[in-house]
């Protein structure tokens, strides 16, 4: 997903998503264009945009369906694996 990003906008490019669903995307429509319509815009798509052997992929698990509220895609994110390294999870209990 790119951003137009100026100063405050850098690290909230989901938010775009949020906009193509009030624009009349589906959800699902609106995740696509992050993903796999994206890879194939840059000529890409037997290495990105999907989850599968052989791909580069950063992985993201939400709470709840973003299918059904892409809003949790901006709000729910629970966990992040970048690059192959888990870089947030809010799925562990705090330590004591």
């Amino acid at each position: 997903m790119g951003s137009d990003a100026v100063f405050t906008g850098f690290g909230e490019n989901t938010r775009e998503l949020e906009w193509f669903v009030k624009a009349g995307m589906t959800p699902e429509q609106a995740l696509q264009t992050a993903t796999t319509t994206g890879a194939e815009m840059l000529g890409k798509e037997k290495e990105l945009g999907a989850i599968a052997p052989g791909y580069y992929a950063d992985i993201v698990a939400v709470k709840g369906n973003p299918l059904k509220d892409i809003n949790v895609v901006i709000q729910q994110v629970k966990w992040v694996m970048k690059g192959g390294k888990v870089e947030i999870d809010k799925t562990k209990a705090p330590k004591q």
